[in-house]
């Protein structure tokens, strides 16, 4: 085992623990004089979107992201030119005492990596593209032909081993599952092994070569595919005895709400298994701009410890799921509403909000018109509103189900969409009970103290269990509840319910508030999410509107997979290779393609990753040229060269011919 004073547990498989927080010690890496690994706190890093020739621009973007706490900054280099000139950029920046670390972004170019590795601290190559290419073409290998392959690469990529060890520079394995060469998905498929063994492969050459300097990424646009496939490199790391430092990031997260969300689901899983020592949010904004996020997310992991995660008894029974596929939970349907093979169901708080007037719902999805009396459903309309021991003065859409406390329930006159919600020990004493639909708050704790009683109480076909948590590692304390289940044979259905209060921030702005309000929220529900594990999804906050509320829980559906209620947007975060304005492209298209429900389109800025992470796409944007983008329709090529006037609407033309566009609504 090649690792320095640390030790590999993995009672997870991939983690020390699923079922208490642990965080995984890797070995550590030297960086400039900025260490990664081991005990090291999780680094804050971004990317700079300047072109690498413009020597000040770069070098004042740089300076910009170190002061919003970035602690490595990546840079271009997609010639040797550009490689050379990060001496210049370099020697500017330590004139204005800034001695960041900086790292050199490879793709294609040996000689460009070569040169980069004498001059900063660290060079990020990937596997995908730096000795293979990419042209989807499916191949065939024997076994002695594929080693063949493997030799050409060695000789190929080992120079720059040399010059790393020479040197002292660090080194980044960075898979991207958008770039995965042809030999790779030919020989292991589009998938998250593939990925793994994508790296694995650079990583036993510099072992070979006595190079131990690494730090490794999973990355995708698909965060299921990067959990996946960080989880299945870790697990693959250990049994060859290699415990390198994991770099996590989700590609082409894209920008606002959505890119925050997006990344939080994927990094936020990962870290909540104890897994991460850096991480660069990767958005569609100025780059000084993703690590404020980065840091939100990293600063909920500083003080957590095994201990404080829970007070409670950790199962010991086998863990029911698969982690490296994704598999939603077996709960029984109940009414057809909820559970089974149904979406996940949204829940809002409106108890607090005032009652009086329909307007109040706008919130939650349902648009009142005062001069039809009737309701319009959004795209984003909640299944379930809590309105404990208040009654509205206005009558209620009729598909959108009321939750009420058990004895206000009791005391209604007309029960129809009314639901209670009752304790355990209300729902165990209640003499009158729904017809329909009955949800109990319920959480690990009872499960661990009385599992026969919810054995015995899961047979009421009505009943939805409403999954709580007071556990500072709340995450794997629901978790574990779903563990329980599983092995109990339970299959009654959960809505996970997570609640932040005024406390849970340090931050006073109420925008602060809201972000870390959607980071953690989609951290924490997320993780449960993206197994496969909830059947719905409520969240609060005292100081977050009932707006956002909804627009974070549908967000975090759509970023799992489990629910889809919004175009989806996959573009990069540009860099010094982009050839237009990512930030006003992808504005652009939004204002025009954000009614198309359930549709990807990708947004890139260079043909890098673009058709790769496109993979995952309906439609494609790339640029290929100043002034010129090709259009894609999944992988396929439909049109080229477009000049960048006409570009969008082409490619609105190209989603017209398939039939799947419909107009904005007035």
């Amino acid at each position: 085992m090649n690792s320095t004073d640390s030790k590999i547990l993995l009672n997870g498989l991939y983690c020390n623990s699923q079922t208490s927080y642990s965080r995984f010690v890797t070995r550590e890496v030297s960086i400039g004089d900025i260490p990664m690994g081991a005990d090291n706190p999780i680094r804050i890093q971004s990317m700079t979107t300047t072109d690498t020739m413009d020597t000040l621009g770069t070098v004042e973007q740089t300076i910009r992201m170190v002061d919003a706490g970035c602690e490595y900054v990546r840079i271009t280099a997609p010639s040797i030119k550009e490689a050379n000139n990060l001496a210049e950029i370099k020697k500017e920046l330590r004139r204005r005492g800034y001695n960041v670390p900086l790292v050199a972004d490879i793709h294609f170019t040996p000689n460009a990596a070569e040169a980069a590795a004498r001059i900063v601290e660290k060079v990020r190559i990937n596997p995908g593209n730096y000795a293979d290419k990419k042209r989807f073409d499916q191949l065939e290998y024997t076994a002695s032909q594929y080693q063949e392959e493997l030799d050409r690469i060695y000789k190929k990529f080992s120079p720059l081993v040399k010059v790393c060890k020479e040197y002292g520079t660090a080194m980044r394995i960075g898979t991207n599952h958008g770039s995965l060469s042809d030999r790779i998905m030919s020989y292991y498929g589009d998938t998250p092994r593939g990925m793994v063994e994508s790296a694995m492969e650079f990583m036993r050459m510099c072992e070979s070569l006595n190079y131990y300097n690494l730090v490794i990424s999973m990355k995708a646009s698909n965060p299921q595919v990067m959990v996946q496939a960080y989880r299945l490199l870790v697990e693959t790391m250990a049994k060859e005895g290699m415990n390198y430092p994991l770099h996590l990031g989700v590609t082409e997260a894209g920008d606002g709400e959505d890119g925050r969300i997006k990344s939080s689901v994927g990094i936020g899983t990962l870290l909540e298994d104890g897994l991460g020592d850096t991480i660069r949010v990767s958005l569609t904004e100025d780059p000084e701009l993703e690590a404020p996020v980065a840091i939100a997310l990293a600063n909920r992991y500083k003080k957590r410890t095994a201990q404080s995660s829970s007070s409670l008894p950790v199962s010991v029974a086998p863990i029911p799921f698969s982690p490296y596929e994704y598999n939603k939970r077996n709960s029984d349907e109940l009414n057809t509403f909820i559970g089974g093979h149904q979406v996940p169901r949204v829940v809002v708080d409106l108890s607090r909000e005032s009652l009086m007037d329909p307007m109040v719902l706008q919130a939650a999805g349902y648009l009142y018109s005062p001069l039809l009396d009737k309701y319009n459903m959004a795209e984003q309309s909640v299944d379930f509103v809590y309105l404990a021991d208040r009654l509205p003065s206005f009558t209620m859409p009729g598909n959108l189900k009321q939750l009420y406390n058990f004895g206000t329930w009791l005391r209604l006159e007309q029960k129809k969409n009314c639901h209670p919600l009752y304790t355990l020990e209300e729902y165990q004493a209640a003499a009158e009970k729904d017809t329909a639909l009955n949800l109990v708050y319920i959480s690990y704790r009872n499960l661990a103290d009385s599992p026969e009683v919810l054995k015995l109480i899961s047979a009421d076909p009505t009943l939805v269990f409403v999954l709580t948590t007071d556990q500072e590692h709340g995450m794997a304390d629901q978790r574990q509840f779903f563990f329980g289940m599983e092995n109990l044979g339970i299959r009654t259905p959960v809505i996970i319910k997570r609640s932040y209060p005024t406390s849970f921030s340090a931050n006073e702005t109420i925008d602060a508030l809201e972000s870390d309000f959607q980071l953690y929220a989609s951290t924490d529900a997320g993780a449960l999410l993206i197994d496969g594990f909830g059947d719905g999804i409520w969240l609060e906050s005292d100081q977050v509107s009932a707006k956002v509320i909804v627009s974070t829980a549908f967000g975090i559906l759509q970023a799992t997979r489990s629910r889809i209620s919004k175009t989806e947007y996959i573009s990069c975060p540009s860099c010094g290779r982009t050839l237009f304005d990512l930030q006003e492209t992808t504005q652009m298209i939004r204002s025009r393609t954000s009614h198309l429900k359930g549709v990807k389109i990708g947004i890139m800025g260079c043909i890098v990753n673009g058709p790769g992470e496109m993979a995952d796409a309906d439609y494609g944007y790339v640029g290929m040229g100043p002034g010129k983008i090709t259009l894609y329709r999944g992988k396929e090529v439909v049109k080229k060269s477009v000049n960048k006037e006409n570009a969008l609407d082409e490619l609105i033309e190209i989603i017209k011919e398939d039939g799947i566009w419909i107009d904005q609504p007035e």
